[in-house]
């Protein structure tokens, strides 16, 4: 009897790393955690975190730009990451074959254990490695048992024989049915600036959280309901701000997500919308270390924007550690959303909008 349920939890486990059925992942080689309370799903055809869910809600605000079911190339989806850099390379580099963002969503990823439940989570380890930049990216992901969190942590390693620049930006996509005009993106970010300044001073003029004049109008930037201001925003955060966050939630459907890492980090929060026959079509928090959308001979020349570097470096044989929270919540249909995050002891604490702690939410993560 102990063998066959060993057996069983064994077929359990192994079933959890071939997920074949979802609409528009048909064939495509995934990776699923699921506890009691929530479900995560990472894409090896890129690495791509393409499911992420609450049990009894089912919404899954990662569904953007999935593929024609048979299509099993690598590709971005939902949350992507652009490694190496954000955005589009060289005219000389791309012409050798360089991706715009990067290679990482365009190689297949390597499965480095199998789902694996330890103190309270459930883990499993995957990596990269992008052949042109010289880069390798090891990612550590973990679904807590009980709360609908999931933990991720990375290490960056050179393996070039010289060190190098580079850039790495987590691109968190949100689509419908989670998408809608009802949703609220919030965030404690400073000030930013429009991706269509003119170089050299694409931070004039200013703009600041979360309202801004663009091209005569007053853009609301928590909502995106017409095609009416920039497509990309880029912001800092406060100097003295130790974790950094951004969150969207749909109070119709119920559902909040929302991501919270170290500010030292990903010093750049990045927003990106797009709009398709007058309906939202995607909203992108894009968070990363870089905050203009340019090929590094222009970023290299600028150097800073707003007293914050614009690339980062890595030297040969170097290793690099990032890390960051995604959590889900289920919410009211009249809540107003979150005007603040902190954090009490091992607990997130959101704080909405124009209401009192009654209304808070709190939810457990780790804080290291």
């Amino acid at each position: 009897m102990k063998k066959c349920i060993v057996l069983a939890f064994i077929l359990m486990i192994f079933a959890s790393i071939i997920c074949l059925s979802e609409p528009g992942l048909k064939g495509r080689d995934l990776v699923e955690l699921e506890s009691l309370n929530a479900k995560v799903v990472v894409d090896l055809g890129g690495g791509s975190i393409v499911d992420f869910h609450i049990t009894k809600h089912g919404l899954n605000p990662l569904n953007w730009n999935y593929p024609e079911d048979g299509d099993t190339l690598p590709r971005t989806i939902g949350h992507f990451i652009c490694f190496d850099r954000w955005g589009q390379p060289s005219p000389a580099e791309e012409k050798n074959g360089m991706f715009f963002h990067g290679e990482a969503t365009k190689v297949k990823w390597r499965l480095r254990s199998r789902p694996l439940k330890k103190n309270g989570k459930i883990w499993v380890e995957m990596s990269c490695e992008l052949p042109m930049a010289g880069l390798r990216l090891e990612r550590k992901l973990s679904l807590d048992e009980k709360e609908a969190v999931v933990t991720v942590t990375e290490e960056i390693s050179n393996f070039n024989k010289l060190g190098r620049v580079y850039n790495i930006v987590q691109h968190a996509t949100f689509a419908p049915p989670f998408l809608d005009e009802s949703v609220l993106v919030d965030t404690d970010v400073k000030k930013g600036l429009t991706q269509r300044g003119k170089m050299p001073y694409p931070e004039e003029p200013v703009i600041y959280w979360p309202k801004a004049v663009f091209e005569g109008r007053l853009v609301d930037f928590r909502r995106l309901k017409d095609d009416i201001g920039p497509g990309v925003i880029s912001f800092v955060f406060h100097d003295n701000d130790e974790y950094a966050w951004a969150t969207a939630c749909n109070p119709v459907k119920g559902l909040l997500i929302g991501y919270v890492w170290k500010t030292e980090e990903y010093p750049w929060l990045n927003l990106w919308y797009n709009v398709k026959d007058g309906n939202p079509a995607a909203r992108g928090i894009e968070f990363g270390t870089t905050g203009l959308h340019q090929p590094y001979s222009v970023l290299v020349k600028k150097g800073e924007i707003f007293g914050r570097r614009l690339f980062e470096y890595i030297d040969a044989d170097e290793k690099i550690v990032k890390s960051y929270t995604i959590f889900l919540s289920e919410i009211q249909r009249d809540y107003k959303g979150v005007a603040d995050i902190q954090f009490e002891q091992n607990s997130l604490i959101l704080r909405e909008h124009e209401s009192d702690s009654s209304r808070d939410i709190t939810i457990s993560v780790d804080r290291d």
